[in-house]
């Protein structure tokens, strides 16, 4: 596990720079994608890779990723949680998983004065969304 979160981070500083730009899920979440890249060894999986930037106090609805989901925390500190599971604090180095079938209830900025960044790496269905807003 150690070595993937090493590799996931070195990936993503190193493709940060030539990364698209952002694109606001909300005015305090920003989203950068990284890379997407087809997974010939999955059919019809890929791995995608983003950067995601809470704004102070900012904070997601509750969705879904329908896909496994490894997230490395960069800067500042966050709260994340699933359906079922106990909410936990992450802060620089922490890493959070879910799962396919997870429903991500709590994914917010643990303050409320300062941004806090993270990476997520997905491994999902070739071409779907990332997020799929719950009800």
């Amino acid at each position: 596990m150690k070595a993937l979160v090493s590799m996931t981070s070195a990936l993503a500083l190193s493709v940060l720079m030539a990364a698209p730009p952002a694109r606001a899920a909300t005015d305090d979440v920003q989203v950068k994608d990284l890379i997407v890249k087809p997974l010939p060894d999955y059919p019809g999986k890929e791995g995608q890779m983003i950067v995601v930037e809470y704004g102070p106090g900012a904070a997601d609805p509750v969705h879904r990723h329908d896909a496994h989901g490894f997230i490395y925390v960069l800067e500042g500190s966050i709260v994340m949680g699933v359906k079922g599971g106990k909410e936990v604090t992450l802060k620089p180095g922490d890493t959070f998983y879910e799962g396919p079938d997870d429903i991500h209830t709590v994914g917010r900025n643990a303050s409320k004065t300062k941004p806090a960044k993270f990476v997520v790496f997905l491994l999902k269905k070739q071409g779907a969304p990332i997020l799929t807003p719950v009800k």
